[in-house]
């Protein structure tokens, strides 16, 4: 336990010291070098171009690194409850607790270097993709169509900006969840990829594929269909337009809309988020294809136990996560001096 936590602290180190030395480097760099371009405020009129692209993918990595790596303890007690329900069945906090009482307190950050470099690529593809499909379709429909059918749009630019993302963040999530139920497996990250690929081959990085696809996909949909839905009725609420009110005012739309999105996310995605969880433990469901270790999994825990051990903590995992997401995001985005996209109904002007 002390090699892997001091693993997990030394992988959290080199990571933030990166981002620091990346942001130093772009604040003290002429106009001239590619870093300071990221930090150059987007051109007037309102540009999507490639470098507003990239800045929402930057945003997008650091705001899910952030926020997935702070809740890596209740992710930790998550993981753990819908491992061994039978052993964890006192709540949140009692897990937390009992976690503590058994393993000390550094378990808590077990996966943590997992957790924060995969969430931040796949935040990278993933909000970055949104960006990327969402204005796409607005400069293919029109602002009119677009405005009438914006729901669909979040919806299917979210579906396409996950899947691409889940390709990269499954490898990663094999061994998080791996080092979560067996702590001994690991000593970091990198000592999980050789020991998994040892064990399993490429094929065992993939073996949660197909529930990390039936989990992200619904749950990132409803997230940002959700959210966007949630903040153009509060917007509307107000009488006011983004572009009208403060940076304080529009970061707290994000936060609240960022609740409400993460709730319902949450319970849309859970099932699978379970079935996850469970595949990727050593022996979980048998012998045979995936597809038939998913359904023995779903027999042998049931559809009830699959749709609610472990919601509540999940329920607040996801509705904090989400809301810090957002407005992380928002914040970077203004930071990156980026003019974020919203839907505009050409009926109002």
């Amino acid at each position: 336990r002390t090699a892997t936590s001091k693993s997990n602290r030394c992988m959290l180190y080199h990571f933030l010291s990166s981002v620091l030395t990346i942001h130093h480097f772009t604040m003290s760099s002429s106009q001239s070098l590619p870093g300071a371009a990221l930090l150059a405020p987007s051109p007037a009129g309102k540009s999507y171009d490639l470098m507003y692209y990239i800045k929402g993918a930057a945003a997008g990595g650091i705001c899910c690194s952030i926020t997935h790596g702070a809740l890596c303890p209740v992710d930790v007690v998550k993981t753990r409850v819908q491992l061994d329900p039978v052993k964890y069945n006192s709540g949140l906090i009692g897990g937390m607790r009992q976690v503590v009482a058994e393993e000390g307190a550094m378990a808590l950050t077990t996966g943590l270097g997992a957790t924060a470099f995969g969430y931040f690529v796949q935040g990278w593809f993933k909000f970055g993709g949104v960006e990327f499909f969402k204005i796409k379709a607005v400069e293919s429909l029109g602002e009119e169509k677009a405005w009438a059918n914006k729901t669909g749009i979040y919806l299917g630019a979210a579906a396409a900006a996950e899947t691409i993302a889940d390709v990269f963040l499954c490898p990663l999530e094999a061994v998080r969840i791996r080092s979560v139920s067996d702590p001994d497996f690991c000593d970091g990250l990198a000592d999980g990829f050789a020991k998994m690929l040892k064990a399993d081959g490429i094929g065992g990085f993939y073996a949660g594929f197909l529930p990390i696809l039936a989990k992200q996909v619904p749950y990132t949909m409803a997230k940002f269909a959700v959210q966007g839905s949630a903040a153009d009725a509060i917007y509307a609420g107000m009488g006011k337009t983004p572009a009208e009110l403060s940076s304080s005012t529009n970061l707290s739309v994000s936060l609240g809309s960022g609740v409400i999105a993460g709730v319902a996310a949450a319970i849309i995605s859970h099932p699978a988020d379970t079935l996850l969880s469970k595949i990727n433990k050593a022996g979980a469901g048998g012998d045979g294809p995936m597809m038939t270790r998913l359904l023995n999994i779903a027999k042998e825990v049931g559809m009830v136990n699959l749709c609610t051990v472990g919601l509540l903590p999940r329920c607040v995992m996801i509705g904090t996560l989400t809301a810090g997401q957002f407005g992380i995001f928002d914040t970077v985005m203004s930071a990156l001096g980026a003019s974020k996209f919203h839907f505009h109904d050409p009926s109002s002007d």
